[in-house]
């Protein structure tokens, strides 16, 4: 690993400046940048440290929604009691992700800026477009399994590998960031780019923009129909090879009132259309719709052979959390309805 300066600014403004020059990145929990760092994926010339920033507050916001502060822990905000009963899908979501170790390190706003898991990126002796542009991309062609089935490019098929961003796709959260030229606020629809010709910007961060915290809206009407299903290959510390994030808001007369779907493990971000959630608007929570759902979810979805069992995959698991959802909300913290996921994927 190369040299690396190291600063722990005590000011907002301090933060800002440092990380203004070439060469820095922002560290809170570290874990996944110093792993990159090991492997010389990543070569910061500094490293700001933001921890001493006070910026891990979770507190309610004057609209009634909830507002994370970049620098709480993955851990503490699965297990916040505002979180657990106002967006058990969130929680969910996290706790599915890393261990019981990442997650009492790795931060909110860390986890928006996880880079992909693509074993070639992560190989400096192979062409990446994403770690080297222009190079190549070595994974079109080569093992693609774990790889994107929606939004690639010719210069890029991965994916990213957050399980938090899929839950904060469907929950329509905002990201807070500044700047030394101000402060702005960005949907999380737009936060996360597609690779394009550019599969090295995995974000529309500005140069030296550091997450303050994350917005989240009210979301009370999903709180009893919501579940985050996550198909790996096993049962813990594993990145998916899809995840869904499912809520529904179901009315007295027993149909969907508003509904939100996002799909991890699928493409180079959460992947989330609100046509294929309209369609659900009006609808008896039923296999039928689930299903009309998921083909519009799934539209344009391209394998790259070994992945190509990702598509019926994603199609199943869409039906599958939409049903789980629907028979009540599963937590991760508590056991699933008796009547979830009896269907085979």
């Amino acid at each position: 690993m190369n040299p690396v300066t190291f600063h722990a600014p005590q000011a907002h403004a301090e933060a800002l400046r440092l990380a203004a020059r070439d060469g820095a990145a922002y560290i809170a929990g570290g874990t996944n940048l110093i792993d990159l760092m090991k492997e010389g994926v990543m070569r910061p010339a500094s490293l700001v440290d933001i921890n001493s920033l006070p910026l891990d507050t979770i507190a309610p916001t004057e609209q009634g929604g909830l507002l994370l502060g970049a620098t709480a822990r993955n851990a503490d905000t699965a297990y916040h009691p505002l979180v657990r009963s106002g967006y058990p899908l969130l929680s969910a979501a996290i706790l599915a992700g890393a261990s019981p170790q990442i997650r009492n390190m790795a931060s909110d706003g860390g986890n928006l800026l996880q880079r992909t898991r693509c074993h070639y990126f992560y190989d400096i002796a192979v062409p990446c477009n994403k770690r080297v542009p222009g190079s190549g991309c070595s994974a079109i062609g080569g093992l693609t399994r774990q790889h994107a089935i929606l939004g690639a490019s010719e210069h890029c098929i991965a994916t990213h590998p957050s399980d938090m961003c899929v839950a904060l796709a469907a929950l329509g959260a905002v990201v807070h960031a500044s700047s030394e030229q101000g402060e702005r606020r960005i949907d999380f629809t737009d936060f996360h780019r597609l690779p394009g010709a550019n599969p090295e910007r995995d974000n529309t961060l500005l140069p030296g923009e550091l997450i303050t915290a994350i917005e989240l809206p009210p979301a009370g009407q999903f709180a009893a129909h919501s579940a985050y299903l996550k198909l790996r290959d096993r049962a813990s510390y594993a990145f998916a090879l899809v995840s869904v994030a499912a809520a529904l808001d179901i009315g007295p007369d027993g149909t969907v009132r508003a509904a939100r779907v996002a799909l991890g493990g699928v493409a180079h971000k959460p992947w989330r259309v609100p046509a294929a959630e309209d369609a659900l608007l009006g609808k008896q929570p039923a296999s039928a719709a689930f299903e009309a759902c998921a083909e519009l979810l799934l539209a344009g979805a391209r394998g790259h052979g070994q992945n190509d069992f990702k598509i019926p995959m994603a199609r199943r698991a869409v039906v599958r959390a939409l049903g789980q959802a629907a028979a009540g909300t599963i937590d991760n913290m508590h056991a699933a309805p008796a009547s979830a996921g009896k269907e085979p994927l």
